[in-house]
């Protein structure tokens, strides 16, 4: 397995394909430092003890202790660790720890190409174990490029005016094909190793050409990342954790990009299996939101909870009820992902699969109550997180004593501790980052409507239907 410091150097010695703000960067350029940072964490806590057991796993393909982040979920166990994992990961960095992409993709491919294989003799399975034996033992990060930028929303692909508004094929050649077009929203991508292209959605027979799915490096050839960075507020005085770490999300377009054939795990295939790869992908992503998305809450939760133990409120009826319902949300959203996990069902490959609806109704429960709880946090707060004053103020010697004495709560709390308190609020929920997370917590993974989507079509209704009808005498 590498150090942080090993995935750092390669980085910075791939090619120059990352744009921000128009300029070509190297993924040394400062900005995307912090968020560099996180994706080091993933390397770093291999050697930590509070987390052994839970980042590494045993590969089924060597045998070998790999990253759990390269891991395939072969057991009821393996999706419950990954969910905990990912929980106790995010409190460290402060959000999102991103590296679930790559994994939830791996997995989702595990599943599907070994389905193509069997319906249609195909060698997908063959050439994904063989892409997994070498993700494995590199060690290695992915993101998911699966949003496409979709044009007008009432076509089809084949039907956009524009052919480049989903990623297809241009050109099949004997030893690979070419490719087109740009995936939008994509975190990580460029400080990530790899990219896996991945279907957005179901395709008809006249979209075969977009129903494409591959890996390449993420600086090969044809790869252009326009990059868009979110970096926490700075602090120049008042170090903190928060502020170490952030998050980058790019257009990434593939501009006549080559994929060799043994790079390609799914070219043109007919229904379904486009849909149940862009199904699959989501399925394990929302799970691993389950392990995520509690972990921002149990955030919201402490920030919550220490404004008003600080300014001695926290006895009060109504924050003991505003903290229970951010308990409830966290929870009930990890204990989906438990019961997705536990109800999970192994595929014909040997990828346990978590359950559909379980995992659904937790990601969506997650996603509409991201606001809400920041309007919680808001709340408790009050004003001061959106007018709080430049950190020059609280060391200043001319306004250093007027900040220490006014921004005082409880008496027994001192000033500095009120002050961090306040800007890790103000930073939550009144800065850039803190905007970007929320709207990220809303879609990110698939909005709410896509899980509402999932959960219509996987309910058993006619089972409740039926009990409807026997208790009120209802006879077929």
């Amino acid at each position: 397995m590498r150090t942080s410091e090993e995935y750092v150097e390669k980085l910075c010695g791939m090619r120059k394909n990352v744009y921000m703000d128009g300029k070509l960067v190297g993924r040394d350029d400062p900005q995307l430092t912090q968020a560099i940072s996180v994706m080091g964490k993933t390397f770093d806590l291999v050697e930590d003890p509070k987390f052994r057991g839970l980042i590494t796993a045993e590969s089924h393909l060597t045998g070998e202790e790999i990253n759990r982040f390269t891991h395939i979920n072969r057991s009821t166990e393996d999706l419950l660790t990954k969910q905990k994992m990912i929980r106790k990961a995010c409190h460290l960095t402060g959000g999102c720890i991103q590296r679930c992409m790559g994994c939830d993709a791996i997995n989702a491919l595990s599943v599907i190409t070994y389905e193509l294989d069997q319906s249609f003799g195909t060698e997908y399975y063959r050439r994904f174990l063989k892409f997994l034996e070498y993700f494995q033992k590199n060690d290695l990060t992915a993101a998911a490029a699966q949003t496409d930028v979709k044009g007008d929303r009432s076509l089809r692909p084949f039907q956009q005016k524009d052919p480049d508004l989903y990623v297809h094929m241009v050109e099949k050649r004997d030893d690979g094909i070419v490719v087109r077009g740009a995936k939008n929203h994509i975190t990580m991508a460029a400080y990530a190793d790899e990219i896996i292209c991945l279907p957005t959605r179901m395709m008809t027979e006249n979209d075969a050409d977009y129903s494409v799915a591959f890996a390449v490096p993420a600086d090969a050839e044809g790869v252009k990342l326009i990059t868009h960075v979110t970096n926490p507020r700075p602090r120049e005085k008042f170090k903190a954790p928060v502020a170490e770490y952030g998050f980058a999300d790019s257009f990434v377009i593939f501009d006549d990009l080559f994929v060799p054939n043994e790079r390609v795990f799914m070219c043109g295939e007919p229904p379904p299996f486009a849909g149940l790869l862009a199904h699959m992908f989501a399925l394990y992503h929302r799970h691993s939101y389950t392990g995520c998305k509690p972990a921002v809450t149990d955030m919201i939760t402490g920030a919550s909870a220490l404004v008003a133990d600080y300014q001695g409120i926290a006895g009060k009826t109504h924050v003991r009820s505003k903290l229970a319902h951010l308990v409830s949300v966290a929870e009930l959203v990890y204990a989906a992902g438990i019961a997705s996990a536990v109800t999970a069902q192994a595929s014909s490959s040997g990828t346990f699969v978590p359950d559909t609806v379980y995992t659904n109704v937790g990601r969506r429960h997650a996603g509409v109550n991201i606001y809400h709880e920041s309007e919680i946090l808001a709340d408790l707060a009050g004003g001061l997180p959106a007018t709080l004053p430049s950190e020059g103020d609280f060391v200043s010697p001319e306004t250093r004593p007027y900040m220490e004495k006014y921004i005082m709560r409880k008496a027994d709390v001192p000033a500095e501790k009120v002050h961090r308190c306040f800007r890790l609020i103000s930073d939550m929920i009144c800065s850039a980052a803190g905007g970007a997370a929320a709207v990220a917590g809303v879609h990110g993974g698939g909005s709410p409507v896509m899980e509402e989507i999932l959960i219509a079509a996987t309910y058993d209704f006619e089972e409740k239907k039926t009990i409807a009808k026997y208790l009120a005498g209802i006879e077929e």
